[in-house]
């Protein structure tokens, strides 16, 4: 099995592959299981150097597997990695981007609230998450003053990357 899961996410950077490695252990300490499937899919996304859509996704599925799969596959394997919190969606694009700080750091966002803080340019597309504790903390010092308790929260900003401005 982790030969087949090894072949089917073949071309990616080695930083990828490390972080998949992380995602996979990440999963081993939460007794869930990280599937062929599921990870070609996570790995897809943390390789792109900006947000994909599903169809992009599938697309991106046939052309590495040589045969496509179900939309219904993709669209569970995306609702798995984002419970995990593997994976956010981006509302405004309708698209997915790893959750790198938290694969990259180690430190697995289960437990506690899940910030997830986006730029988003509007003239080339690419999306910059932030994981800044100041904003979390305002948010949940203003909700919690309302009775409301936070358990994930995304935040969009579109705007103008530095190379666009």
């Amino acid at each position: 099995m982790a030969r087949t899961i090894q072949t089917a996410v073949t071309g990616l950077p080695a930083g990828v592959e490390t972080l998949l490695d992380q995602a996979a252990a990440v999963c081993l300490a939460r007794a869930v299981r990280l599937t062929e499937i599921r990870r070609l899919v996570l790995g897809l996304v943390l390789a792109a150097d900006r947000p994909l859509g599903a169809y992009d996704l599938l697309e991106q599925i046939r052309a590495t597997r040589g045969r496509p799969v179900a939309p219904p596959t993709v669209y569970r394997a995306l609702d798995f990695l984002m419970e995990q919190g593997l994976i956010h969606k981006i509302e405004r694009l309708s698209a997915f981007a790893g959750c790198r700080h938290m694969l990259e750091s180690g430190h697995a966002c289960h437990g506690h609230v899940h910030a997830a803080q986006f730029l988003i340019c509007g003239k080339c597309g690419r999306v910059t998450e932030l994981d800044d504790p100041h904003i979390l903390k305002a948010l949940l010092k203003v909700t919690r003053a309302r009775g409301f308790s936070v358990r994930q929260t995304t935040i969009e900003a579109e705007g103008l990357c530095a190379a666009c401005a």
